[in-house]
């Protein structure tokens, strides 16, 4: 007879067994305090927040292609694991915002050094009978040999990630509480992404605003200076711009400038904006990206209206946001 049939099924087993000893699945559970939809956003809306929560753990979150929370997008981060400096790559494999689920794939980086796949899944959920949530954190992977640990401390970090986060949120909310008060006084801020230097960026307001309409001529139209000199402190500056459709002007007095953290503050004295607000000042700084070419634009808006039926001035936020991204695509033009 021949012997095409022979088979061994022990010798079978124990490859199925030696095969899958390589891959694994570490999960554990934290609580928080925080609701599961602001955590979730942490990962999913602005995971470039994180390093601003955990310092110590995270140092950075840039995205290199798509946007943010959005499947197929990639994300670079920059992060410290066990005393060491490390860096990972991440396509972003899944979102469900109604589950408050987040999963993310390594592609490159120091985990690829050690497992063939390496996949995190964070999902967030409300606790039963109280306030606060429950994080699940899902580590899948395959290690490219037995020599290779299972990942327990990189779920140790997680966790540790996962604490600071709460604690952070807690702080904002106890902050916005502190703001609502007196429900008359606010503050909106919001980053936008750019490709140019942090100072290139901060020299326009600091250095030369009255570029800024060659810039964005649709929404500014001149800046003119009314006492003292571009970017000091005390200075006075004038505005001419078109908000919300409205030819507008502003008077402004520079409050603080700092070269070394590409900051300015400007305060409102008067114009438009003080028929409705006791007072108003914006802040931009600007900050080099970590990992990659380009900056992070902060615009942090703060402010008293002088009634409650008076707006936020949310599209005023966005008007800042335009002329930031109108102001990024000049300097690159001018390179």
């Amino acid at each position: 007879m021949a012997d095409v049939a022979t088979k061994n099924p022990v010798e079978d087993e124990v490859k199925k067994t030696e095969a899958s000893s390589l891959v694994g699945k570490l999960e554990t559970d934290v609580e928080i305090k925080a609701s599961a939809d602001k955590f979730h956003h942490m990962f999913a809306g602005k995971p470039h927040h994180v390093s601003k929560a955990s310092p110590g753990n995270i140092q950075s979150c840039d995205l290199h292609e798509g946007d943010w929370g959005t499947v197929g997008s990639i994300v670079f981060w920059n992060y410290v694991h066990d005393g060491e400096a490390k860096v990972a790559k991440e396509r972003i494999e899944a979102v469900d915002p109604e589950k408050n689920l987040i999963t993310f794939r390594v592609i490159e980086g120091d985990l690829m050094k050690e497992y063939k796949s390496f996949v995190i899944t964070i999902q967030v959920t409300p606790k039963h009978g109280g306030p606060g949530s429950i994080v699940h954190w899902h580590l899948e992977y395959e290690k490219i040999s037995d020599e290779v640990a299972h990942p327990e401390t990189l779920l140790q970090f997680c966790v540790e990630v996962s604490k600071e986060i709460d604690e952070h949120l807690l702080a904002e909310e106890e902050e916005v509480k502190t703001t609502e008060t007196p429900s008359l006084v606010g503050k909106l801020e919001t980053d936008v992404e750019i490709k140019v230097s942090a100072e290139k960026f901060h020299h326009m307001f600091a250095g030369k605003p009255h570029h800024v309409s060659k810039a964005s001529p649709g929404n500014i139209q001149g800046c003119d200076l009314h006492e003292g000199d571009w970017g000091k402190v005390g200075s006075i500056v004038f505005w001419n711009y078109v908000h919300d459709g409205e030819a507008k002007v502003a008077k402004e007095r520079i409050e603080a400038v700092d070269p070394d953290k590409n900051l300015i503050t400007f305060r409102v004295i008067e114009g438009d904006l003080m028929k409705e607000y006791k007072s108003f000042l914006l802040t931009i700084q600007v900050t080099p990206k970590n990992g990659g070419p380009g900056s992070i634009v902060h615009w942090h808006l703060e402010y008293e209206k002088i009634s409650e039926e008076v707006a936020h001035p949310e599209t005023l936020l966005q008007f800042c946001v335009e002329v930031s991204k109108e102001i990024d695509e000049h300097l690159l033009a001018e390179e």
